[in-house]
């Protein structure tokens, strides 16, 4: 089972720099989207709908911000939007397909980066979600979380963590957050199973030459449920076009 999770940073930009294109080519059995940037009426079919899946989107209230998408070849059971608060529903940060004892959600965290409020913002989506987590985990069913969290966990995920310490994305608060998810909680960073390695990033500035360079971070995941950590078979990030300032991350799955 090929899993694919990207943030779009505008999903008809990236479809016109050739993502669909792309997508055409992996075999992909669901794809995670994230900020869409768009309402269901701005995406005709004929164009947004890649041909052999069924396609969900749960948008944002707000034109032109958030959004979330799933595309999968199977049709799921059953599609569930949002966690039942605003900042969550009304942003359009959870779209969930479940295929009988698995489920598969594309997830959107809030940035915090643009100023105070919006940390604040963010900090309450974290502790929100904390028990719907916990939960997930307890319920005996697999869950596979693929998105852009916003959040750097260790040094390893982003080339200039000294410097970037007191910025959001990488400030204590929230690398505990995740410290706590990879540790009481359960989950696995699914990309970690597999590779160790540094220099593995998915998102980059726009800004002086960071995608040349590689100057980046790691802040997109496919978080998996402990059932599932055996399960990882391959994990890479795409990086030979770019459809967006984040790239596509694939993982491979035996399930």
């Amino acid at each position: 089972m090929r899993i694919i999770t990207l943030n779009a940073n505008g999903l008809r930009a990236a479809v016109r720099k050739g993502f669909f294109d792309w997508l055409a080519g992996q075999d992909a059995d669901i794809v995670c989207l994230q900020e869409t940037k768009a309402q269901i009426h701005q995406l005709p079919p004929a164009i947004y709908q890649p041909p052999g899946y069924h396609c969900y989107y749960h948008d944002a209230e707000r034109k032109g911000y958030s959004g979330v998408a799933l595309y999968t070849r199977r049709e799921p059971d059953d599609v569930r939007i949002g966690l039942g608060w605003p900042e969550c529903d009304t942003e359009g940060r959870w779209l969930e397909a479940r295929f009988g004892h698995l489920s598969v959600a594309s997830v959107y965290l809030p940035s915090g980066s643009s100023s105070p409020e919006r940390q604040a913002v963010k900090f309450d989506f974290m502790a929100r979600l904390a028990e719907p987590l916990r939960a997930m985990q307890a319920s005996g069913r697999d869950y596979i979380l693929c998105g852009d969290w916003n959040i750097a966990h260790k040094n390893i995920d982003l080339k200039n963590w000294r410097a970037n310490q007191n910025y959001s994305g990488f400030l204590p608060e929230e690398r505990a957050w995740l410290d706590e998810l990879f540790g009481s909680l359960g989950w696995v960073d699914a990309f970690r199973a597999v590779n160790p390695q540094p220099d593995q990033y998915t998102w980059w500035s726009n800004r002086g030459q960071a995608w040349a360079k590689n100057v980046g971070w790691r802040i997109d995941y496919q978080m998996i449920t402990s059932g599932l950590a055996n399960k990882v078979q391959a994990a890479a990030i795409y990086r030979e076009q770019r459809f967006s300032d984040h790239a596509p991350l694939i993982l491979d799955y035996d399930f």
